[in-house]
């Protein structure tokens, strides 16, 4: 299984979106939702913690999932298990992924990410 999130930030008004990609045995399930007004990184957790929830909302924990994320922060921060300004949202994070048989974090480039991007910009507009 492989999830790929994104989230998308105004910044004239930091209104936020995440963008949300499922694919299970070639089948895509696109989810897209409103996050809290915020700066771009707090986005980026924000957005792959709700693809987490969903994840685990729809298959249940005995899920291995390979997680694709075009932020850097966060496959830096996974990889340590630390973040100094993250911290909150890091555990998060990491006890949402426990939770699954087995996650492996992969950054990919913004390029790659281009199905959770799309609707991550399309939950921004859910906002107006």
């Amino acid at each position: 299984m492989q999830l790929y999130t994104d989230a998308a930030t105004a910044p004239d008004n930091h209104q936020s979106a995440a963008g949300i990609l499922i694919i299970d045995q070639g089948q895509q399930h696109q989810f897209k939702q409103v996050l809290p007004n915020s700066d771009n990184h707090t986005a980026e957790f924000l957005a792959a913690i709700a693809g987490f929830k969903t994840l685990l909302d729809s298959y249940g924990s005995a899920v291995s999932v390979f997680f694709y994320t075009d932020s850097q922060i966060i496959a830096d921060s996974v990889a340590k298990g630390y973040s100094k300004h993250y911290a909150v949202e890091l555990a998060t994070l990491l006890h949402l992924q426990d939770q699954c048989q087995l996650v492996v974090t992969q950054w990919i480039a913004e390029s790659e990410n281009h199905g959770a991007h799309q609707l991550a910009q399309q939950g921004l507009h859910l906002k107006h």
